[in-house]
């Protein structure tokens, strides 16, 4: 990776600041250039890394994820003027609670991201062809998506119903297969 000038990441940081209060910014509005990659790297654990040490300021690193886009050519962070890659693990966010509100289940993510289950935010169970564990996520916004952490994912298959042959739980009038019966709980 090329290291970034003081510039690229202070024109991130701006960037992010610039709508406070009003929501996240319009990065599916912007179109720079690629600029080059910046040494940030989003680890498996949901810990993210600047220049090989953690970014200990969990303000700093929301305040990132508010320009975290998905291309084509992998992860960015994205202002009007600038896109450096960033590398991410596995995916760039994790589902740390969820809640019940009604019929819905309610994500939080270790950003601080909140998605309601349903048929615009899917949960999806892929298995692990190496270890065979279940690997579940759920849809945040726009092409980003947050791993399911083994409690919540654990919390999910206690309240889903076999239904097909399979457990399911129901979220936003939507079904979602989780796996067999037994899956995750082995």
């Amino acid at each position: 990776m090329t290291k970034e000038s003081s510039t690229g990441l202070a024109a991130i940081t701006a960037a992010a600041k610039q709508a406070p209060g009003r929501g996240l910014p319009p990065v599916h509005l912007w179109h720079p250039e690629h600029c080059g990659d910046i040494d940030i790297v989003i680890r498996r654990d949901g810990v993210w890394m600047h220049e090989n040490s953690p970014i200990g300021r969990a303000e700093l690193v929301r305040l990132f994820s508010t320009v975290l886009r998905k291309d084509p050519d992998g992860y960015h962070l994205v202002t009007p003027v600038e896109k450096m890659r960033i590398e991410v693990e596995d995916l760039p966010f994790r589902a740390v609670t969820m809640t019940r509100d009604g019929d819905d289940l309610v994500f939080t993510t270790d950003v601080g991201d909140q998605t309601r289950a349903g048929p615009d935010h899917p949960i999806t169970v892929e298995t692990d062809t190496v270890t065979g564990e279940p690997a579940p996520r759920v849809h945040v916004r726009a092409d980003l998506e947050a791993r399911i952490v083994r409690s919540v994912f654990y919390d999910l298959v206690e309240m889903a119903e076999e239904r097909d042959g399979r457990l399911q739980i129901q979220s936003g009038g939507v079904w979602f297969p989780l796996g067999p019966p037994g899956a995750g709980v082995e």
